[in-house]
């Protein structure tokens, strides 16, 4: 009898260490996007507002140091394997500068793209943000929703919900940048959406996608995944601005925005 109390004991520790597990993973999934309350359609809050406000003067100054402005259009690529995270701005012409590169502080997985829910698998394709998907009230400080699964997982069937990039230093299926960092991107990215960017792209990649890092992959499962990739890395790296994307017959497919 006493051995079966302390089995009962032990079984319900075990359950409980499980409850609170799921939870700390599932939390996140079940984010709804918020309620814009603005005119222009961007959420915002205390925390954002003071965040924009502390970082607006120095971004300023350091985008008009490259004849750069805040409020242009920005497009984000993420890298995997070297844990970057590339924020270009439009300059006047339309084409895009690298502005800043900053340290992502984890993602969780490995490389390759998330494939269903809870797989704590960082997604990798082509993603774009629009204002509603900003969440000045994350728990994890700042973060925006990078809109997976996208149409191309759908085909694929593949199954997540409110993959972010996001603040502080912990990730299920997320890229953490710490909070002064998302502080900054976010500063950024709200900037140009609340001047007329409809929305911005987000490409992530599992590296640098060239063509001799890309060779070493021949035998990997996801070569041929990262070689339809490579195309639109090859696209913006040519033009300077990022491609149009669609799917067509479970291919992602490029052209002019």
């Amino acid at each position: 009898m006493y051995r079966m109390t302390i089995l009962a004991s032990v079984l319900l520790v075990g359950i409980g260490l499980y409850a609170v597990t799921n939870n700390e993973i599932t939390e996140e999934q079940q984010y709804k996007p918020p309620i814009a309350n603005r005119k222009d359609g961007l959420p915002e809050s205390d925390r954002s507002n003071q965040a924009i406000a502390k970082n607006k003067p120095a971004l300023e100054a350091l985008l008009a140091q490259k004849k750069l402005s805040l409020g242009a259009s920005v497009f984000i690529r993420v890298f995997k394997e070297e844990s970057l995270l590339e924020a270009w701005v439009a300059n006047t012409g339309g084409s895009f500068e690298l502005f800043k590169t900053y340290e992502i502080c984890t993602f969780s997985g490995d490389l390759g793209p998330k494939l269903k829910e809870g797989d704590r698998q960082s997604p990798e394709g082509f993603y774009f943000v629009k204002p509603n998907q900003l969440n000045p009230w994350s728990r994890f400080h700042l973060s925006f929703n990078l809109g997976y699964p996208n149409a191309y997982d759908r085909y694929h069937k593949r199954t997540g919900s409110a993959l972010m990039i996001h603040g502080n230093c912990v990730s299920i299926g997320c890229y953490a940048m710490t909070d002064p960092y998302i502080e900054e991107i976010y500063t950024l990215v709200n900037a140009a959406l609340a001047n007329g960017q409809g929305f911005f792209r987000v490409h992530a990649f599992p590296f640098r996608m060239t063509e001799e890092r890309l060779n070493r992959e021949k035998n990997h499962q996801w070569y041929s995944f990262w070689k339809n990739l490579k195309e639109g890395y090859d696209w913006f790296e040519e033009k300077g601005t990022p491609p149009n994307v669609t799917v067509s017959n479970g291919r992602y497919m490029f052209g002019e925005s």
